[in-house]
């Protein structure tokens, strides 16, 4: 799944592109996604000049003269850029929308699961119900070591399902929660309430850090995942424990382990973190 890094390389990728052109039309080949996108997005979006594009945690904001729209890449979603001297391949299976802009530029979203979401809205982003409840970017001052320290302080649950909450900070997917839980030497095992204030202060550092190597490296490819220009993301050649189970740690040589947290796959070395 396309998570904060792979998101924000797609916006910073595709706004210079986009911003201050007008959509001259939208085409929908395939409505059924997370969401039916509306029948009426298209015609209420034409004509309209796109002023900024925002990240909201791995949500995308258009914003346009009248109107918003809320795109999500789902499961295995891309949008790419394509310039106006390009000749424009003819649409694969799973190229569901195309977004053409007034200099023949084009802007097509990939999506073999459909597991994404283009949703029209007016109104303040941080009241729209999908984005309401999300807690602090982990990139702003708004994330601190306070922010864990607070919010662990009742919960139990294992501290790489708190961190990966959405309502605690936004954006730290399975993979840069196994790389900074490893990088702080915290088991992701450790209930959350069990793990000390300096440790946070660590953690919280680390999850900065790996999110900004990785946006810095174009995300992390590990299956379908490109960018803008179509190119994949290289973090994975960085990657410390994620998807290297049954392998020695780099570190120490004990042989990484994995357990399921919360549902998903969490590598860890037994003996580096405790």
């Amino acid at each position: 799944m396309p998570e904060l890094p792979e998101v924000e390389t797609t916006r910073a990728g595709i706004a210079p592109h986009v911003v201050g052109r007008k959509i001259t039309g939208i085409t929908v080949r395939n409505n059924s996604l997370r969401y039916k996108v509306p029948d009426s997005m298209g015609s209420k979006a034409k004509g309209q000049t796109v002023h900024n594009l925002l990240r909201r945690s791995k949500y995308l904001i258009f914003e346009l003269d009248h109107l918003k729209l809320l795109v999500h890449l789902g499961m295995s979603g891309s949008l790419r850029y394509y310039p106006p001297c390009a000749k424009h391949k003819a649409p694969k299976k799973h190229d569901h929308i195309d977004v053409r802009l007034d200099d023949g530029g084009l802007l097509r979203y990939h999506d073999p699961r459909r597991f994404g979401l283009w949703l029209p809205f007016t109104g303040e982003n941080s009241e729209h119900r999908l984005l309401a409840h999300l807690g602090p970017e982990p990139l702003t001052r708004k994330f601190t070591a306070k922010t864990f320290v607070e919010k662990s302080k009742k919960r139990s649950i294992a501290v790489k399902a708190f961190i990966m909450d959405a309502k605690v900070v936004v954006g730290v997917g399975n993979i840069y929660a196994a790389e900074s839980l490893f990088m702080s030497k915290i088991s992701p095992l450790r209930p959350a309430n069990q793990v000390s204030d300096a440790e946070y202060a660590v953690l919280a550092k680390n999850v900065k850090g790996v999110l900004k190597k990785s946006i810095a490296r174009g995300g992390t490819t590990l299956s379908d995942f490109v960018g803008s220009d179509g190119k994949p993301g290289y973090f994975q050649q960085k990657l410390l424990v994620y998807g290297r189970e049954g392998r020695k740690c780099g570190t120490c040589k004990e042989i990484i382990l994995n357990e399921v947290i919360g549902q998903r796959a969490s590598c860890y070395c037994p003996k580096c973190q405790t």
